[in-house]
């Protein structure tokens, strides 16, 4: 869920780009992500239960998530793992 929307979640050029998610085994795999509301969901066909999410965490990231203002979303993740 992401606050100041300003106006919605936008993904420039079509589909979202960027997002990764991992289970139990803290291997990340390439993830589908969708904007629903002020919320973005994802998924991967690889990961049956997901417990964390990142997004733009690479090096040179292909990422495409803005508010309605037109600014980006900052790279984040909902781990705390090393």
């Amino acid at each position: 869920r992401f606050r100041h929307t300003e106006g919605g979640l936008v993904a420039r050029g079509g589909q979202l780009t960027g997002f990764q998610v991992a289970g139990e085994d803290r291997q990340w795999r390439p993830a589908v992500a969708r904007i629903d509301g002020d919320r973005v969901v994802v998924s991967s066909p690889e990961v049956p239960r997901p417990v964390a999410a990142r997004y733009a965490w690479e090096n040179f990231p292909a990422c495409n998530l803005y508010n309605g203002a037109g600014l980006p979303a900052s790279p984040f993740r909902t781990d705390d793992w090393r």
